[in-house]
């Protein structure tokens, strides 16, 4: 799951490392981490800090009520200090791991970002012609 917040993150990493800008172009794929994020952290148990615990209550109960479509909190404020502290150091982690590897390759990335200004989109096999092919 880190590998993917770091796939998932790699677009803004690469807007910061060319760019040294931030758009709003990763918006989606920052929303989608965070959301994984809390979900290892508080449905997943996957917290170093927090351990392996289940924080709020699932949604599927609330739906049937009619409430939002949110977990219900079980948990002091404290402990929801903790999520929010947890959930950023992932994030940054994952953040600071998709620009090490942008930069150990950045050579293929300038070659994607010239074929992308070129041709403005890239089919799977012309991206591996360029970075090459990753065995599954």
């Amino acid at each position: 799951m880190k590998e993917y917040l770091s796939y998932a993150l790699g677009g803004r990493a690469a807007e910061e490392l060319v760019f040294n800008e931030i758009s709003t172009g990763a918006q989606n794929d920052l929303e989608q981490a965070t959301k994984l994020t809390r979900k290892m952290i508080t449905e997943y148990g996957m917290s170093e800090k927090l351990g392996p615990l289940t924080f709020g209550h699932g949604h599927e109960e609330q739906i049937f009520l009619g409430r939002d479509i949110a977990r219900d909190r079980n948990y002091s404020e404290e402990v929801a200090a903790a999520i929010d502290q947890e959930a950023r150091k992932i994030i940054e982690e994952s953040y600071e791991r998709a620009k090490r590897i942008l930069k150990e390759h950045r050579a293929l990335l300038d070659q994607v970002v010239a074929a992308l200004k070129e041709r403005e989109t890239l089919n799977r096999e012309e991206f591996e012609a360029i970075v090459g092919k990753r065995e599954q």
